[in-house]
């Protein structure tokens, strides 16, 4: 993402709009100018990219758009190491300290080439190898940010690096977010998986209503409705957007606290978007499936002769405040149907929060599958007490014990 002095926006009346590059001629240009100059700059230092970075934004108007492009190939296409034949702080204590005994002396050439001839001798002879002066004059500050070599280097396309500055910038709308409210409409089960698993991994606190058929509205809290405000909690809401884009059809209102260009007296700003914006993801899509018991299931499931027919992710089960995606559902040509649910994870916390969902979902057409692995009453987990059939496994999930199940 780019940092809020690169971000360029435009207010129109207290709607906030981003800055959005068209794929044109023009910007491909510059973005191949500068993965070009990236990709010459292996083996460099990060001192050295940036003095020839300076050298390619001259003395143009559009300096921010390019030093925005370049923070993006320097974050998320590069990676920089610390290149020395020597620790570098290892040597700064060793040529400080020997330095210091050499006060009586004013400084010189002389006396650093002395320093220098006695760390080199010193270390030559610990390591049993010869360390020259050469060597401690790269390594004695190989570790600064300014010295660290550019030793990998992801191309990107240069339609590639626009769609991820495009996209940095409407990010950088939620940095100041209160909160947002998300009406994720009827869509795939399993985009609305990702986007929770999303939304639990950045820690947004969401509260979730609606369900399956209609959509489901989710308000999330942003970083100025805590004690005060934190651009933290709003890089968090900025990383959900990537993961949004995955979502078929949604649409999203942000409160955004900010301050006035001029005066700096706060203002209130409004940010709207939804699933025709264009922009593009860089995140992976979701998995198939969450875990080998599951996927092992499906397998064995296809091999099986039954007139059961199994879907993945294809309900969702609203519960106060949240929602409940089964793993599966089981369809028979009669019109029966059942949900099923692996419960193979084993930390406590996890157990307690989903038979904590299964009895306030109170679906008697719920099928658990629980592994046997699972210390339950360790975990205070009151197993009987739920509506769901139960079925038990160990190491992997046979469709006959299932099947077995939807016979009682």
């Amino acid at each position: 993402m780019l940092p809020t002095d690169l971000l360029i926006h435009r207010y129109s009346g207290e709607e906030v709009v981003p800055k959005r590059l068209p794929i044109n001629r023009s910007n491909l240009a510059i973005a191949t100018d500068l993965i070009t100059l990236f990709q010459s700059s292996k083996g460099t230092t990060r001192g050295e990219l940036n003095r020839l970075l300076q050298e390619l934004e001259g003395e143009s108007t559009d300096y921010r758009i390019k030093r925005g492009l370049a923070h993006l190939l320097n974050s998320a296409f590069s990676n920089f190491e610390v290149v020395s034949p020597l620790e570098p702080q290892m040597l700064r204590q060793r040529i400080f300290a020997q330095a210091a005994g050499l006060n009586s002396a004013p400084p010189s050439s002389q006396t650093t080439q002395l320093t220098l001839n006695r760390i080199a001798d010193a270390l030559s002879q610990e390591l049993g190898r010869a360390v020259l002066v050469d060597q401690l004059k790269a390594g004695l500050y190989a570790d600064l940010p300014e010295n660290q070599i550019l030793t990998e280097f992801e191309v990107p396309t240069p339609e590639e690096l626009l769609h991820r500055y495009n996209l940095s910038q409407f990010q950088g709308a939620f940095y100041r977010a209160s909160h947002m409210i998300l009406n994720a409409h009827r869509n795939d089960p399993g985009e609305y998986k990702l986007l929770f698993r999303y939304l639990k991994l950045f820690g947004l606190m969401t509260y979730i209503e609606g369900d399956a058929d209609h959509g489901f509205t989710l308000t999330i809290d942003g970083p100025t409705s805590l004690f005060q405000p934190s651009t933290r909690y709003g890089l968090a809401l900025a990383k959900l957007l990537p993961a949004l884009l995955h979502v078929t059809k949604w649409s999203l209102t942000a409160t955004l606290q900010m301050r006035d260009a001029y005066g700096g007296t706060p203002r209130t700003g409004r940010f709207t978007l939804d699933s025709n914006c264009g922009l593009v993801t860089h995140y992976p899509p979701g998995k198939t499936y969450d875990s080998l018991v599951e996927e092992g299931f499906a397998e064995r499931w296809g091999k099986t002769k039954t007139e059961w027919v199994l879907e993945r992710e294809v309900d969702l089960i609203p519960i106060p405040g949240s929602v409940m995606i089964p793993d599966f559902r089981l369809v028979h040509p009669d019109g029966r149907t059942f949900l099923l649910e692996i419960v193979g994870y084993w930390r406590p916390e996890y157990l307690k929060k989903k038979f904590s969902q299964v009895r306030q979902a109170n679906r008697e057409d719920l099928v658990l599958a629980i592994s046997e692995r699972l210390n339950l009453e360790k975990a205070g987990v009151k197993f009987h007490e739920t509506p769901a059939r139960l079925v038990w496994f160990k190491d992997k999930l046979l469709p006959k014990a299932v099947l077995d199940v939807l016979k009682e």
